[in-house]
């Protein structure tokens, strides 16, 4: 229930603190005093879109806040959001919008965004004002009533996923067919890559091997003849003695020479490393030319291996890239031969899935049917409450064209109407007048309000073209649903005030050139003067006065003796 409403530096409201009873809350003014605001303000405390512009002139920011407890639903909310709450207790929301255009949001404290207000405000709050008898003209919300009443989300939930899934079912094999007119031309062109990479078969790493191996090869000849000279330098041949030899006979003198005097022990020695050293470097020279071991032609194999590698890459990337092309090639080279059986299998797997689909939607239908018949009655009823005794309404549930299913079943679903006797069912659109629109909208609020999980119904001047013992009904209609749920009611009716629990007048006054609206609570007094203002105008006389006294007298007789029968 909603208990404070504070408004700051909202348009021409300065500041307001309504403090709102349970029951039925009754606001009436003047048109243009302001009531729109208190509508808008709720509003922007539930997350709607706003703008700047509903900031008073000369004010930095508006601020509006709420104090009120909220449903388990609300509760969930809180505990999958992070925000401290006990269900019961008081929460607060509130919201800032600067001049800049920038939103602050705070739930109990805890900063939360415009999408999160929204969430937890639908949660909350049911507002229905003018725009709801549009709505209930569109067919295309007719079916989303129909559902709601007769509780078919789970149905229509699981119905929807057969659906989906047989619709991507259709894709597939609407793809499938596709190919299977290109199918002789993919299979040549997997075919030819599949045997490119094949023969050329390449291996991770084998480019970058061989382009070193050609280096080598092409400098084969002068490194032969250069290793050639170095070892005949070292060993010596025919012409010339090797340093080897050169080194062997200064070690021996040396060796010779050191017998004779110790002194030279060292220097033996230094040259017994150097012949060691010099006879190893001489192994390895030969041991290197012994490794250049060429054949004939390995030079041109590596340039056309390169080449078709070169090649291959340039295509297809390095040697691991072809290498998985080539597996996706054959993964696909099979699909495309076995399409036809594919395709076959596909076929079934869509029939089945679309006589899936096909008996949800008759088993959804069949409750639609069921609904649509405990809907027609239960608006019947509640319309013979609100002074349209021979009122017809029908829920005319009929197949729906072309394949026959959509996201939403087989069904078409549209309200039809007979405002009066003698009068064939028709369209709302072209059977129902402005005064019966709102009067079939409340019904069908009355009837479907216990499937919301909102503690705050909120009406804005939902009685419009209403008059009269109509106008009575209305008010009675409205105070019976406010026996469920808290009620804020916007009016210009006195039959609709009278039923207030808590009625609110809201007046627009001007002072020193600026003009201010302000919310004032009424008392027993005040809410005469207000019904024979509405009732009789500017002018208060004392039979306007006498009139309004009965309406309200009248009221709480009907409260006292309905209160605990109301329809429900």
């Amino acid at each position: 229930m909603l208990s404070l409403l504070h408004i700051e530096n909202v348009a021409v409201i300065e500041r307001a603190d309504i403090e709102f009873g349970p029951g039925m809350n009754v606001l009436t003014g003047e048109t243009g005093a302001g009531k729109s605001i208190i509508i808008d303000s709720v509003g922007a405390i539930l997350g709607e879109r706003t703008s700047k512009d509903i900031i008073r002139t000369g004010s930095a920011s508006a601020l509006i806040s709420a104090e009120l407890t909220g449903s388990e639903a609300a509760q969930r909310w809180m505990d999958d959001n992070g925000v401290e709450y006990r269900q019961g207790d008081n929460m607060t929301l509130l919201r800032k919008i600067g001049a800049d255009g920038k939103n602050s949001c705070r739930v109990n404290g805890i900063p939360v965004s415009v999408g999160q207000l929204r969430e937890l405000g639908e949660l909350l709050f049911d507002i229905h004002g003018q725009n709801d008898g549009r709505r209930l003209l569109s067919e295309a919300n007719h079916r989303r009533y129909l559902d709601g009443f007769g509780r078919l989300d789970g149905l229509r939930e699981d119905y929807a996923a057969a659906y989906g899934r047989y619709t991507e079912k259709r894709d597939e094999y609407d793809e499938l067919k596709r190919s299977e007119k290109d199918r002789e031309i993919r299979q040549a062109a997997l075919l030819r890559e599949i045997k490119d990479i094949e023969s050329v078969d390449p291996k991770s790493g084998e480019e970058e091997a061989l382009a070193e191996r050609r280096k080598l090869l092409r400098g084969a000849g002068r490194i032969t003849d250069k290793l050639g000279e170095a070892y005949e330098a070292m060993y010596g041949s025919d012409r010339n003695e090797g340093a080897l030899s050169l080194i062997i006979d200064a070690e021996n003198a040396a060796a010779a020479a050191a017998r004779f005097s110790d002194s030279l022990q060292e220097l033996a020695g230094s040259l017994s490393d150097l012949r060691y050293r010099a006879e190893d470097m001489t192994d390895r020279l030969r041991e290197a030319l012994d490794e250049l071991d060429f054949e004939p032609g390995e030079l041109d194999r590596i340039e056309n291996r390169l080449s078709a590698l070169e090649r291959l890459s340039r295509r297809y990337g390095d040697a691991e890239a072809a290498q998985r092309r080539l597996r996706d090639a054959r993964n696909e080279l099979e699909d495309v031969m076995y399409l036809t059986e594919n395709i076959s299998k596909t076929g079934e797997e869509l029939r089945r899935l679309k006589e899936e689909a096909v008996r949800k939607a008759e088993e959804l239908s069949s409750e639609r049917k069921k609904a649509g018949e405990k809907l027609a009655g239960r608006v019947e009823e509640e319309l013979r409450q609100l002074s349209m005794p021979s009122a017809r309404f029908s829920v005319e549930i009929t197949p729906k064209g072309g394949e026959g299913l959509d996201s939403t079943g087989m069904d078409e679903v549209r309200f039809l109407l007979s405002a009066n006797a003698g009068e064939e069912l028709g369209r709302l659109s072209r059977i129902a007048s402005g005064g019966e629109l709102s009067r079939i909208m409340l019904g069908m609020k009355n009837v479907l309000s216990s499937d919301t999980d909102a503690e705050v119904l909120i009406f804005d001047e939902v009685d419009a073209g209403v008059s009269g013992i109509a106008a009575q009904r209305v008010g009675e209609k409205l105070w019976s649903l406010s026996t469920k749920r808290q009620l804020l009611c916007i009016t210009h009716l006195p039959q609709i005030a009278a039923m207030a629990d808590t009625h609110f007048s809201i007046e627009k006054k001007e002072s020193d050139g600026r003009t201010y609206t302000t919310v004032t609570q009424l008392d027993g007094e005040g809410r005469t003067r207000e019904l024979a203002r509405l009732t009789g105008g500017e002018t208060v006389t004392r039979n306007t006065l006498l009139g309004a006294g009965e309406l309200i007298s009248s009221a709480e007789k009907y409260k006292e003796g309905k209160g605990n029968d109301t329809v429900r």
